[in-house]
């Protein structure tokens, strides 16, 4: 019988876009899209304890006072959630990755316009191969250098993301989550 799911380790590293994806899982627990209430209790009392183990003071000493600033300085709609882009900014995730791909894609006019450029084969789903030309012009686009084995695993983590039936595949409704 498995034991109850361990945390991913945060460390104030670089993380890569498939270790940040596991963060944000672990921390989203109900899936719906924002770390919020208990999930961002937990989320905090993880990334204070992994700032002191990297030595990182903090000027307050009560837990209250530290998440109240810590949700002014990252909470930048004021909703009370943290949401993927605002995590993001929090952990230093390898080239920002899964922010330049939400920015790419930040309008539903801007997803559609990419979604009928990259639909190649107009299937009505993005297969992997044409995810993996979407993300490879967008890091052009960003600037942000890669290779065949970086973009593959982008490819994989976006999939991860957002393939919810597990078919290889992304739908229009899948991807406009």
């Amino acid at each position: 019988m498995a034991g109850p799911q361990q945390a991913p380790h945060l460390h104030l590293a670089e993380l890569t876009a498939s270790q940040f994806l596991d963060v944000w899982r672990h921390f989203d627990a109900d899936g719906n899209g924002y770390i919020e209430g208990k999930e961002l209790e937990n989320f905090f009392q993880e990334l204070e304890s992994a700032r002191k183990g990297a030595g990182v003071d903090s000027k307050y000493d009560n837990l209250g006072d530290k998440m109240k600033e810590f949700m002014h300085k990252y909470d930048k709609n004021a909703d009370g959630k943290i949401e993927m882009a605002e995590l993001a900014q929090i952990l230093p995730t390898e080239e920002n990755f899964l922010l330049c791909f939400r920015q790419h894609v930040g309008s539903s006019s801007e997803f559609m316009e990419a979604w009928r450029r990259y639909d190649t084969d107009r299937s009505g789903y993005i297969e992997a191969n044409e995810l993996k030309g979407f993300l490879s012009d967008l890091l052009k686009k960003a600037n942000r250098p890669y290779d065949e084995p970086k973009l593959q695993e982008y490819t994989q983590t976006i999939l991860r993301m957002f393939d919810m039936n597990g078919d290889g595949k992304l739908g229009l409704s899948e991807m406009s989550r």
